[in-house]
């Protein structure tokens, strides 16, 4: 080898192995691994700071640089921070190296002897020395402590809250006191992260097929199958190419939202499923766009560019770009649908990496595809689905009327978003596009001469972006302070029967420390499967008797318009978006509910708790 090359080979290494060496790290521990009822510890974090960035502390909030654990056998008290920090003025101090984080810790007297395994975490946000800083991380592990018997003969213990005091001056963690992170075999409380993941895969597949079913994507779905079936009888080898086009519409629409999402993390933003629909400009579009595919299939008008007769008889043989751009609607419409198990595994997707988040959002799109994956692979399929006749234009007009109350519901939820007289000029503009295909339809056809049909193309091309222009600039209107009536905690929740309280975390704070059990559903305007629950179940006076009975306090959040507060308690709780309904009852765990819900499964879960003595 060239002396030359051999230098350049071995200073790349040694620059690794300069980097691996200065990269960030971290160490947990926990001293001591073995107490029993009433003992003290403390958690151990030693965080190792690359050469060129610093980590921030805001003494008077503490919120983005701090440790955490939960464990139910366990009461556990405030970060303990290392000092040795810069102080940059009264709300920056500013850590370097290697530090030290501590969190005491006391063992309940009602903690019942043997393994524990406590998840500890350390939130924290590193920045370059040169004043950029990186988005909020955390960082977890698991951690085995071992509570022993009490002694028979030993003073019952009364159990207290750590003593933080004595432990604030021990900030160095010994190497001997160290704890090896808790293995998925070490435990029966964890699940192997491999089958953790592929479970939850596994969800997002079926809930991908699920979606198929809402009656967003229904129409869709069904108005190209039907496509395919004029297909198989006309020419079978164009199956499979026409099935896999709109897969691949499907699933890669399902990966550039997973980009966005990804993006908008990396950017410090708090995202949820469905928060397209709370930004007014994509609800106007979609509604717009459907309103014009619903006029397409009464046969309003038919696109026939201007004098290119070669691109009509293109379109007269369906072209596979038409099955893709099919499969990239079914995705628009379908994104207002949480399907059952859909929630769950996007909320376990959003802690990933952006790789597995990908995937896991690319396992959806193969789900909503499936049926037409299936019949591209299995055409013998399409010998089950009646043969092409008059049936099918009769079934094509319904579905438009399908999508035109589709289109009213986009149009309630933009009320929540703006307001009544915003409203209207929107129903003015999704009549100047109705309008419009009309006059397009009317003489862009080949009867005409080639300058009329330019004319009119033209002439609903400036209809329609004077009609935008004109309609559509919306200005919000300023918040007015709210009146006496609704000050305080306890307020009506808009849009629900009586009984039902706005949603805010000092409310939920309130009524969690208190006795009472709590019922909280997150519902939007947008979102088909929240009023769903909410007409079919949870608001029909059956259910709200129920409630009543059993003193449960009820609590709605309206997730309509963008809502952090409402999406970190969603996200919280494993959940990427809407439904989210949640019973609380003092002393239980959490129970929280699928997203499509029944009347058996609240009654269910309220014959678990007293009836209210009046």
């Amino acid at each position: 080898m060239h002396p030359a090359r051999r230098t350049l080979i071995l200073t790349a290494i040694m620059l690794l192995l300069f980097g691996l060496l200065g990269a960030q790290s971290f160490r947990f521990s926990a001293s001591p691994t073995e107490l029993k009822a009433g003992d003290r510890g403390k958690i151990s974090v030693r965080m190792t700071i690359p050469e060129g960035k610093h980590q921030s502390r805001n003494p008077l909030d503490e919120e983005y640089f701090k440790l955490t654990a939960s464990h139910p056998d366990f009461v556990f008290g405030k970060t303990i921070f290392p000092s040795g920090y810069h102080v940059v003025w009264e709300e920056q101090w500013d850590y370097t190296g290697t530090i030290t984080l501590q969190l005491p810790f006391t063992v309940k007297a009602s903690a019942q002897p043997g393994a524990k395994t406590v998840k500890v975490g350390i939130d924290y946000g590193l920045c370059l020395d040169s004043g950029q800083c990186e988005p909020p991380q955390l960082k977890e592990e698991n951690l085995r402590l071992t509570v022993l018997a009490a002694d028979p003969a030993a003073t019952p213990v009364v159990e207290e809250s750590p003593v933080e005091d004595s432990l604030a001056a021990v900030t160095a963690v010994s190497d001997t006191t160290a704890v090896t992170p808790v293995t998925p075999e070490a435990t029966e409380e964890n699940a192997s992260p491999i089958k953790k993941v592929l479970w939850y895969m596994l969800l997002a597949f079926l809930g991908g097929i699920i979606m198929n079913f809402t009656p967003c994507v229904l129409p869709v779905l069904t108005i190209r199958a039907m496509s395919i079936v004029n297909q198989a009888h006309e020419d079978r080898s164009q199956i499979f190419k026409h099935s896999m086009a709109y897969a691949a519409g499907v699933v890669a629409s399902f990966i550039v939202l997973a980009l966005v999402f990804i993006g908008m993390k990396l950017a410090g933003e708090s995202v949820g499923w469905g928060f397209q629909f709370q930004n007014i400009g994509f609800t106007i579009a979609l509604a717009g766009l459907i309103f014009v595919f619903a006029m397409a299939l009464l046969d309003v008008f038919i696109i026939t560019p201007p004098g290119m007769t070669a691109a009509s008889k293109a379109s007269a043989k369906k072209g596979v770009s038409g099955s893709f751009f099919g499969g990239v609607f079914a995705f628009l419409l379908a994104t207002p649908c949480s399907a059952p198990l859909l929630g769950t595994a996007i909320g376990f997707a959003m802690g990933l990496s952006p790789i597995l988040m990908l995937i896991f959002f690319a396992l959806v799109g193969i789900g909503l595809a499936f049926p037409f994956i299936l019949i591209g692979l299995t055409p013998k399929a399409l010998k089950f689905i009646p043969k092409p006749g008059e049936w099918m234009n009769i079934f094509k007009e319904v579905m438009a009327f399908v999508l035109l109350w589709l289109v009213w519901t986009m149009l309630k939820s933009l009320l929540h978003l703006s307001d009544g007289e915003y409203l209207l000029k929107v129903i003015m503009f999704i009549l100047s596009l109705g309008f419009a295909a009309w006059l397009y339809g009317r003489f862009v056809r080949p009867e005409h001469s080639k300058a009329t049909q330019w004319i009119f193309s033209l002439l609903t091309l400036a209809l329609v972006l004077g009609s935008a222009f004109y309609f559509l600039p919306y200005t919000p209107a300023p918040v007015e302070a709210g009146s006496g009536e609704e000050t305080g905690l306890m307020r009506q929740a808009h849009g629900t029967p009586e009984g039902w309280y706005e949603f805010s975390g000092e409310l939920m704070t309130k009524l969690l420390a208190e006795d009472a059990p709590v019922f909280l559903d997150f519902g939007a305007a947008w979102c088909k499967n929240c009023q769903t629950n909410e007409k079919t179940v949870l608001f029909t006076e059956e259910i709200m008797t129920a409630f009543k009975a059993r003193g449960v306090v009820l609590v709605h959040g309206d997730y309509t318009r963008k809502n952090d507060e409402i999406l970190k308690w969603i996200t919280d709780n494993g959940r990427a978006g809407v439904p989210f309904s949640a019973l609380y009852v003092k002393g239980r765990e959490v129970q929280i509910f699928p997203e499509l819900i029944t009347k058996s499964m609240i009654l269910n879960a309220l014959e678990t708790l007293p009836e209210v003595i009046r």
